[in-house]
């Protein structure tokens, strides 16, 4: 299974993916878990070759915009993938990226925002009103339904 966790930056993808990951691992799912962050180049072309290129019996964690439709659907030709869309408001992503580690400038922030094409996600969940630890209860409770 292949969980796609996008949305715009600042949303939370990355901490709510992180723990996703790390309380599977702690029930013994085996997961591997991959952040777009961690490319610099051919972001999504990497992460779909990796993806492609891995063992099938492990849940992947795949955290980054996804804001162009392409990107989601060479994802969606994967198989058994899984969108759940992170959303919060414009603000809320401009407050968040300014206390990142290392902050996106504010005005990519902005156009990915505007031009964010949103999935047909199978889990939407809105951060304003989801705290990381009932967002990561949510992610996990509709993988479990997902697993079968």
């Amino acid at each position: 299974m292949i969980v796609v966790i996008c949305g715009p930056p600042g949303a939370g993808k990355t901490t709510v993916a992180t723990r996703v990951a790390r309380r599977l691992e702690e029930r013994g799912d085996p997961t591997r878990l991959l952040h777009s962050d961690d490319f610099s180049s051919r972001t999504y072309e990497r992460l779909y070759e990796r993806v492609a290129e891995g063992a099938d019996d492990v849940i992947w964690l795949v955290d980054g915009t996804f804001y162009r439709r392409r990107w989601q659907e060479q994802f969606r030709t994967l198989g058994d993938v899984r969108f759940v869309l992170v959303t919060a408001s414009l603000e809320t992503c401009l407050e968040r990226n300014r206390h990142r580690r290392d902050p996106i400038d504010e005005q990519g922030v902005h156009v990915v925002y505007r031009e964010f094409d949103e999935p047909e996600a199978d889990l939407e969940i809105d951060t304003d009103d989801s705290s990381v630890t009932e967002t990561t209860e949510r992610v996990l409770d509709a993988i479990e339904t997902w697993k079968g």
